[in-house]
């Protein structure tokens, strides 16, 4: 016993000292610490044509910031996927009080995928007890073979971290490192719930752990991945969360891809883009599929979103600090230009749109990735407008599901309410649709000066 507690020490000192640390040690020292499980990846795209997304979860969901980059990134980043998008968040909520509402809040609407994200309420905000994972499993496990009864598939996702010892809390005594080592617990054993039943796996623990770690080194210690509150995060912890589900999902991240040959003004182009034309260098384009854009100009997004040129991308409410902290833009959202004809001693400059980088030709030949490079881009405007839509839609089902299912009119007669509020739901949904257009836009490459 003695020295098991002298290696925990041992463990907890070389984990204090994280800041001086490379990542591959700190990634080394939190495996010590955790022992977590290895994840399953999907093996092939777990989305569909034409499916209709649940997204379950407690308070955290409710935020509906995970969840609206989430339909954002299905909206404008995979098009042709038609996929529709609702988020189911309750504040306070565990696995078992989702499961007692999941019929009448969620089945009803007859989701084709589900994403679940509990664990924090069900663990208590304490240190680990058997009898925390044991409802935690049951509950969780019951809610997968519901949705699988009824045909929904299912990505079970692990729930995120505590950055600190939230308030509420009445065990004073228990550490952030005793209640991440519990979370880090029900994450593993949603491993073994999506194993035993074959569904899909969200790892939305350790990508939060390690991007927290991370954040400690690049950012400083005030940065506060998990929010203020220790539990409720910023943009840049809802980046991460939605990082985890969309990699759950099994997609692959190609937006599109820019091929030129300089010297003959010839573009190739992938699908979702067409060539409008080509003139001496510049190219007009038009996309009917957009790069996720981690800000939006001002007075466009939906609440809260990120404003170019007013967020800092330093500070944990900014989605593009959480770049710097998990693989998004390289593994989701690449939108590559590569052009031949080029010389590597020589610079180039890309201007696209009214933004403009320089490049060297090695850089050019082997390919820049637009949507990292260009944080405002021509699509800015347009993807800020399907995001206000988004967020309209998912404040409406809050309503819907918290107050107008929960109403003295609902008690009375559910099926004439929920009839009614999808009614008034609808042209919500639509409003995105309507967001969702073309944009035309103008890449000009031309020789550094």
């Amino acid at each position: 016993m003695r020295a098991k507690q002298v290696l925990l020490f041992t463990l907890i000192a070389g984990l204090a000292g994280l800041a001086q640390a490379s990542a591959p040690q700190t990634a080394e020292a939190l495996r010590q610490l955790y022992q977590p499980a290895k994840a399953p990846a999907p093996k092939r795209l777990l989305l569909r044509p034409g499916d209709r997304l649940a997204i379950c979860g407690d308070s955290i969901t409710e935020q509906k910031m995970y969840s609206r980059i989430i339909e954002d990134y299905l909206t404008v980043c995979v098009p042709e996927l038609n996929v529709s998008v609702r988020q189911y968040g309750w504040g306070g909520e565990r696995a078992p009080g989702f499961l007692a509402r999941m019929t009448n809040d969620c089945l009803r609407f007859r989701p084709t995928l589900a994403t679940t994200c509990y664990g924090m309420n069900d663990h208590e905000y304490r240190a680990y007890e058997d009898r925390i994972g044991q409802t935690y499993r049951e509950a969780s496990t019951a809610i997968v073979r519901a949705f699988k009864a009824r045909g929904v598939r299912v990505i079970q996702g692990a729930p995120g971290i505590v950055g600190k010892v939230p308030g509420w809390t009445r065990h004073t005594n228990d550490t952030r490192l005793d209640l991440n080592r519990n979370l880090g617990r029900l994450r593993n054993l949603g491993i073994e719930i999506a194993k035993a039943e074959r569904v899909g796996f969200a790892d939305v623990f350790w990508a939060m752990l390690t991007a927290d770690a991370t954040a400690r080194q690049v950012y400083g210690p005030g940065y506060a991945l998990a929010g203020e509150d220790g539990v409720h995060p910023g943009w840049a912890g809802h980046l991460v969360m939605a990082y985890a589900f969309l990699k759950g999902m099994g997609l692959t991240g190609d937006i599109g891809r820019f091929e030129v040959e300089l010297k003959k003004n010839r573009m190739t182009l992938s699908p979702g883009h067409r060539l409008v034309s080509a003139r001496e260098g510049e190219f007009v384009i038009q996309s009917s599929r957009y790069p996720f854009c981690a800000c939006a100009p001002a007075g466009l997004g939906g609440a809260s979103y990120p404003v170019c040129g007013a967020d800092d991308p330093a500070t944990d409410s900014s989605i593009r600090s959480a770049l710097k902290l998990v693989p998004f833009n390289e593994e989701l959202n690449r939108l590559t230009l590569k052009v031949r004809n080029v010389r590597s001693g020589r610079s180039y400059r890309v201007t696209w749109g009214a933004e403009a980088r320089t490049f060297t030709g090695e850089q050019l030949r082997r390919g820049v990735n637009l949507a990292a490079e260009f944080a405002r881009n021509p699509f800015s405007e347009a993807f800020a407008r399907v995001d206000a839509a988004v967020a309209a839609k998912q404040a409406y089902e809050t309503t819907q599901i918290k107050t107008r299912f929960r109403s003295p009119e609902a008690k009375a007669d559910m099926e004439a309410v929920a009839a009614q509020t999808e009614r008034e739901r609808e042209p919500l949904a639509a409003a995105i649709r309507a967001a969702f257009v073309p944009v035309t836009h103008t890449l000009r490459i031309e020789r550094a000066p």
